[in-house]
């Protein structure tokens, strides 16, 4: 397990995922659009109710960042996201991230115990049979994830999850850097993506 870990680490270096530092933004300039624009689906607090969109309190900065740039580009695709980043400017963007990776998230069990459970299985320890790689050998066995590296994971919604590993294995999402999350999603099967899903939903 240790060298499958190890093997990971490399893996993430070569493929070159590690994100520059992020200049800091302003969290408090940051209240009109959030309030305006972004509240309506991801709450003033970050703490969205609707599980189709993410939960983006506590995420770091420097990932907030990244996805709002790339939705502004055309780098990361998305119908609702594309328009609204598009009226960002640089400094809006460093904005946003600053406020949103300063809210609290607000954590809560997973809703399905008995598939959290297989998903905890794929999480901490992959399928070597399969090549999946373990989930916390990037984002940590509480799915804090690593600052710059990796995404905060703890506590997102199920939902959400499962879309985008569904994405990333279509191909639909294409900006994971070295297209690691794209050659492990293409990997897993529809109930190894559920149940993983599950289980990060609950995780804090």
């Amino acid at each position: 397990m240790k060298a499958f870990a190890l093997l990971t680490g490399l893996l993430v270096s070569a493929l070159g995922l590690v994100t520059p530092a992020l200049a800091k933004g302003d969290a408090a300039q940051a209240a009109p659009i959030v309030n305006k624009v972004c509240a309506a689906c991801h709450n003033a607090d970050g703490n969205s109710n609707n599980p189709i969109y993410p939960v983006l309190a506590g995420q770091y900065p420097e990932y907030i960042a990244k996805q709002l740039t790339e939705f502004r580009s055309g780098g990361r695709m998305n119908a609702t996201m594309a328009p609204n980043a598009a009226k960002l400017s640089d400094d809006d963007i460093l904005n946003l991230a600053a406020y949103y990776g300063a809210q609290q998230i607000k954590y809560r069990p997973a809703k399905e115990a008995e598939l959290a459970a297989e998903g905890r299985k794929l999480y901490k320890g992959g399928n070597q049979g399969s090549g999946v790689p373990a989930c916390a050998s990037c984002h940590g066995p509480a799915g804090a994830g690593i600052p710059v590296q990796f995404p905060h994971l703890a506590g997102q919604h199920a939902k959400y999850v499962l879309s985008q590993l569904k994405n990333f294995r279509s191909g639909d999402r294409a900006n994971d850097g070295g297209k690691m999350m794209q050659v492990i999603a293409r990997k897993m099967t529809d109930e190894e993506m559920k149940s993983v899903a599950e289980y990060i939903s609950g995780l804090r």
